[in-house]
């Protein structure tokens, strides 16, 4: 019990602490940016800038491609706050950790969250650079947020996953991607530790038990932000291929590269599905 009083008063005082910074600013809609995917902070009309490092109990992103900043501001009509950069669990962080600014944004007042990521493919028809609207995922890390005792004030112990991103949120990307000739697909996200990339023998596992791409984030987050009662839109950027015959040799700064050039069509589908909320 005195471990979970101390989580409640760690996101009541940073949650205090982040109100007090920003002139009490509420959001509406939450942001996680992944690798490479920081660009969209530039159609956010910013009010306040945050590094994580004078956020109380924050961790400190520190990957390459993860800038490391809370944004406050307006983005599609309304009023947002995004992770310029995430906190991974190859970093060394615990799953509590890693959730932690998901808990805060609720307590901000947050009822939607948005993810994006860098995947690879394991799905054959999918190309370099092509953009994967999750709507499944595969929990493969070796723990969850959510072990441990339940706080019934952050939500129910055994939460539903029967429909874990939103389908209205869906398929109103699906339909903007079409109005601005973006081509999309739809596919279930495996969540792995890394920090290596998969071997192909992985990459065939994968592909068995119904993955379509793999990456290492996001299902931490999404889990608690489903535990809070949020609503959840994710995409992914399949930056290379794990498909049998398409497999090569990858790096990170590939990774990002690959990202940066598919961003500015993530941020117009992320943009236009947040305003349409």
């Amino acid at each position: 019990m005195k471990q979970l009083r101390i989580m409640l008063e760690q996101i009541n005082f940073t949650t205090k602490s982040i109100l007090n910074k920003t002139n009490h600013f509420k959001p509406e809609i939450g942001i996680i940016l992944g690798t490479g995917l920081g660009g969209l902070v530039k159609e956010i009309n910013a009010e306040f800038v945050i590094p994580y490092e004078d956020i109380p109990n924050f961790a400190v992103s520190t990957v390459e491609g993860h800038s490391g900043k809370l944004i406050f501001g307006e983005l599609g009509g309304k009023k947002v706050v995004a992770m310029q950069g995430r906190f991974h669990f190859y970093e060394g962080y615990t799953m509590l950790q890693i959730a932690f600014p998901v808990r805060v944004m609720k307590a901000l007042g947050v009822h939607s969250l948005c993810v994006s990521n860098a995947s690879g493919g394991m799905n054959p028809s999918f190309e370099i650079g092509e953009i994967m609207i999750i709507n499944d995922h595969i929990n493969l890390f070796p723990t969850n947020p959510l072990i441990g005792r339940n706080i019934p004030e952050l939500g129910p112990r055994f939460p539903d996953m029967s429909e874990v991103y939103d389908k209205k949120m869906i398929a109103s990307a699906i339909q903007i991607a079409n109005k601005n000739g973006i081509k999309v697909s739809q596919g279930c996200y495996a969540g792995l530790t890394g920090p290596c990339f998969e071997t192909p023998a992985e990459y065939r596992y994968l592909s068995r038990i119904g993955a379509d791409a793999v990456g290492m984030s996001t299902v931490p987050e999404v889990i608690v932000a489903k535990h809070s009662g949020m609503k959840v839109f994710g995409i992914s950027i399949i930056t290379d291929l794990g498909a049998e015959g398409k497999i090569v040799e990858i790096t990170h700064e590939e990774v990002q590269y690959v990202a940066s050039l598919a961003e500015p069509k993530m941020s117009l589908i992320m943009k236009e599905v947040i305003q349409t909320m």
